[in-house]
C-alpha cells in the first residue's frame, strides 16, 4: 500500500483577489445583457423605419357584415384601380372559399397597396414569390404595400385553414407591363384579368 498523502486545495492567496474577479465577471455579464437588450431595441427599430410596419395602433376595422352593403368594399370597388399620384390600389374581400375578384391585374415597377378583408373566418393570403404574406381576419382591413419589378404571373392560395373547401381557394396576380396596364386602366374604372 502506498502512503499517498490527501492534500486540501489550496485557497486563494489573497480574498481580495476573488473578490476582484467575481466583480470584474459580474460586469461582463451585466454589460453583454445590455448590449443585448440594445440589440433587441435595434432590431426593432429597423424592422419599423425600413420596413415601414405598423403599430397595432393604426389598424383599421371594418363591420364584416355589412362589408358587401357599403363601403369601399363593395363589388364595384373590388380589383385594381389607378390612384391620382400613379400608384395602384387593389381591393379583396377573402370569404370561404374564394377570393373576389379572382384575378388581379398589377402593373410592373409601379408601387401597389393591396388592402384585403374577410366577410367570414380566417383566411391567408399569400402572393408567390414576393415578400406579401399574412393572416387576414374578419372585422379588420390589412394593407400591405409592394412593387413588382417584372411582368409574370404569381399564385395567391389562401394558407390558413378555414373550411373544408379551403383547397381550392386561391387567386391569381397578373404582373403586366405599366404601358399596357394603363391602355386598359383608361377604359375602366377598376380592373381585373377576368374577361
Amino acid at each position: 500500500m502506498s502512503n499517498t498523502q490527501n492534500t486540501p486545495p489550496t485557497a486563494p492567496a489573497n480574498h481580495a483577489d476573488s473578490h476582484a474577479i467575481a466583480v470584474r465577471t459580474e460586469r461582463r455579464w451585466a454589460m453583454f445583457s445590455v448590449a443585448f437588450v440594445l440589440l433587441l431595441v435595434a432590431i426593432v427599430v429597423f424592422t419599423g423605419l425600413h420596413w415601414a410596419m405598423m403599430p397595432p395602433s393604426r389598424v383599421e376595422t371594418i363591420d364584416p357584415t355589412t362589408l358587401h352593403v357599403s363601403g369601399e368594399f363593395i363589388e364595384g370597388n373590388l380589383g385594381t384601380a389607378r390612384e391620382a399620384d400613379g400608384s395602384v390600389t387593389v381591393r379583396v374581400v377573402a370569404q370561404q372559399y374564394s377570393f373576389t375578384p379572382q384575378c388581379i391585374l398589377v402593373p410592373a415597377r409601379t408601387p401597389v397597396t393591396f388592402r384585403i378583408t374577410s366577410a367570414d373566418v380566417v383566411h391567408g393570403f399569400l402572393i408567390a414569390n414576393t415578400n406579401i404574406n399574412s393572416m387576414v381576419e374578419p372585422g379588420y382591413i390589412s394593407t400591405f404595400r409592394s412593387t413588382f419589378n417584372e411582368p409574370g404571373d404569381h399564385l395567391m392560395p389562401c394558407h390558413e385553414y378555414c373550411g373544408t373547401g379551403h383547397e381550392g381557394m386561391w387567386a391569381n396576380v397578373k404582373v403586366i407591363e405599366a404601358a399596357e396596364f394603363d391602355k386598359l386602366a383608361a377604359g375602366a374604372r377598376r380592373l381585373s384579368c377576368v374577361k
